[in-house]
């Protein structure tokens, strides 16, 4: 049962799956609480256009997608403020945005390919070791960012209009967060897919809201549940020869039934 750990490539995705696994469940607690789920998958969409621009560029797809799908995320943010529209409706319009662009290029680039698929559906098994070691700074500056500024961030989700009040810096700390977050939503692409992002934010936070009594209680278990899906997704995906990418949300989907039942049963 545990041969696969033998392989370096396993050891490879597993370590940059957990990583990344972690951080994306870290930054989805904050989205989930902000109403701003939805905002993994609008950035996986603008992955899109990232990664047929490294194409046709013959770039990096995780180098050329960082700055693409921030500046993408600052454009909701800035859409949100300035036409006084909802966060879902941004997010809509870029997420739309991006995925035409990124079509029309993908087109213009040959069309897809292996390469294009394995972003697409993900292709945690070809992680590399650079890859592998930008999931560790991303969880080293996810983790250092909740240490600083924890209380900011905890005053920003719960009420911002009353953290202003506070002199709570809100648009700093959101567009800190969506940042940060695009950074994770490019790493996750090769875990899990681009059309699977969303799935790593969402879905372990709300686990993990279903059976947390306390706020850090909730950040330890939905990072946990994210650990455990990708090795719970990738010894599946090994064992029964099927893709690991939807394989780890299977897990978590699991995870979130689980934890859904437990609730029920708790409460009566």
């Amino acid at each position: 049962m545990l041969e696969f750990l033998s392989y370096g490539f396993v050891q490879r995705g597993l370590v940059a799956g957990t990583l990344v696994a972690v951080a994306c469940a870290l930054l989805g607690v904050f989205l989930v609480l902000k109403r701003l789920s939805l905002m993994g998958d609008g950035m996986s969409h603008v992955c899109l256009t990232g990664v047929a621009v490294a194409l046709l560029t013959s770039t990096s797809p995780v180098y050329m997608s960082v700055p693409i799908v921030m500046a993408a995320s600052a454009g909701i943010l800035k859409i949100t403020e300035k036409f006084k529209i909802y966060g879902d409706a941004a997010i809509g319009i870029v997420s739309a945005a991006g995925l035409s662009v990124g079509l029309l290029l993908t087109a213009l680039a040959g069309g897809f390919n292996t390469d294009l698929l394995g972003y697409l559906f993900g292709s945690i098994l070809t992680v590399s070791a650079s890859e592998a070691a930008l999931c560790g700074v991303l969880l080293c500056v996810v983790l250092v960012g909740l240490k600083l500024f924890y209380r900011y961030l905890v005053s920003a989700c719960f009420d911002e209009p009353f953290a202003h009040t506070r002199g709570v810096p809100v648009q700093t700390v959101n567009l800190i967060l969506v940042m940060i977050t695009s950074v994770a939503v490019v790493l996750a692409f090769k875990v899990v897919g681009i059309f699977l992002i969303s799935a790593m934010l969402i879905i372990p936070p709300v686990a993990a809201l279903l059976l947390s009594r306390t706020f850090k209680q909730v950040l330890w278990l939905a990072a946990c549940f994210g650990a455990v899906s990708v090795w719970g997704g990738i010894w599946f995906s090994f064992m029964f020869n099927i893709p690991s990418g939807a394989t780890i949300i299977l897990v978590d989907l699991l995870i979130l039934l689980g934890a859904f039942v437990w609730s029920k049963v708790y409460a009566h």
